[in-house]
């Protein structure tokens, strides 16, 4: 065994009420820790053993088996841990929910070996190497503020997938967005990767479903702060969505084109706008329900001061137009 894997020998016994049930099914339930596709595979590798015995996923159970589990787990992840500031909004055994900066990558990848979310929270936690992913259950993109919730078990990371799976999380965004829109609603488009541009996410009907409802929350002369909330979670959802609405998100590279000033725009709103040089999205809530405790977690995270700073300049040049224009008259 390498220096880098830990032996796990495990046994539970199969309840008489499961007789006649699959395998697989009865033993996603006796070791929840472990989701039922990694299980499959050990049963088919012969490191599961039913009474002894080899099974394979789909033999019933009699009930009163033993079931033995005698695997190896490797750490899953080769990144290094690293002594980064980050503020934690929540944390016990199980879980950490994150306030992620703008401009943190959240995986180690090409580009970026070091400094990420990861090298953070393993310099927390060290054995959330042996979590797939270093923990990571859903991602923000870099320049994407705000609170994210990483599992530092392997049975709390099965929950919190099965949670986003099933569309069980809350999770709301404040996005400021090109465009004085009129009313709220909702963007039912399937997206995928663009044709093209293999970098882009684009809205396509052999895409996978995708859901995004948004609200009002505040109408700018040009641009509109929006509260929106996720009913999917593809790459890039808000971004593509809002793009295929005409109504692009503030200082988005990718999806939001030549950057368009609003007519007598004042000096400190060309300003911000220019200096903006990240998308204008901010996570601000996730709800979701405890892996382990079954409590409802609900966290928010403060909106950062340089979005506060750009809707603060959109808000006075409103203003100072409507005031104009009243003394035009």
């Amino acid at each position: 065994m390498s220096e880098n894997a830990s032996s796990n020998l495990r046994q539970a016994q199969v309840p008489d009420s499961a007789a006649g049930r699959r395998f697989d099914a009865v033993l996603a339930e006796l070791f929840p820790e472990f989701s039922r596709s990694r299980l499959t595979e050990w049963i088919k590798t012969g490191a599961v053993l039913l009474d002894g015995e080899p099974a394979r996923p789909r033999d019933p159970v009699r009930g009163g088996e033993v079931a033995t589990l005698n695997v190896v787990l490797e750490v899953e992840t080769t990144a290094q841990p690293e002594d980064i500031p980050l503020s934690i909004l929540y944390e016990d055994e199980h879980v950490f929910v994150i306030d992620k900066p703008a401009g943190l990558v959240v995986h180690p990848g090409a580009g970026n070996p070091t400094g990420t979310l990861v090298n953070a929270l393993l310099f927390r936690d060290p054995e959330m190497a042996k979590v797939p992913r270093a923990g990571v259950v859903h991602r923000l993109d870099k320049d994407t503020s705000g609170v994210m919730v990483v599992a530092r078990t392997v049975q709390a990371q099965t929950a919190l997938v099965e949670q986003l799976s099933a569309r069980e999380v809350h999770r709301q965004y404040l996005a400021v967005v090109v465009g004085s829109m009129v009313s709220g609603g909702s963007v039912d488009a399937a997206i995928d990767r663009h044709p093209r541009d293999r970098l882009k996410m684009g809205v396509r009907e052999d895409g996978k479903d995708a859901v995004t409802h948004y609200r009002l929350r505040e109408r700018f002369r040009a641009h509109t702060a929006l509260e929106c909330r996720l009913e999917t979670g593809r790459t890039h959802q808000i971004r593509v969505h809002m793009a295929h609405l005409k109504h692009a998100i503030i200082g988005d590279p990718l999806y939001g084109g030549a950057l368009k000033l609003p007519k007598g725009a004042s000096d400190e709103l060309v300003a911000q706008l220019r200096g903006f040089k990240r998308q204008a999205l901010h996570a601000e809530t996730l709800e979701f329900v405890h892996p382990i405790t079954g409590e409802s977690i609900r966290n928010t995270a403060p909106t950062p001061a340089d979005l506060l700073a750009l809707m603060k300049a959109l808000r006075d040049d409103t203003q100072a137009f409507a005031e104009r224009e009243r003394n035009r008259w």
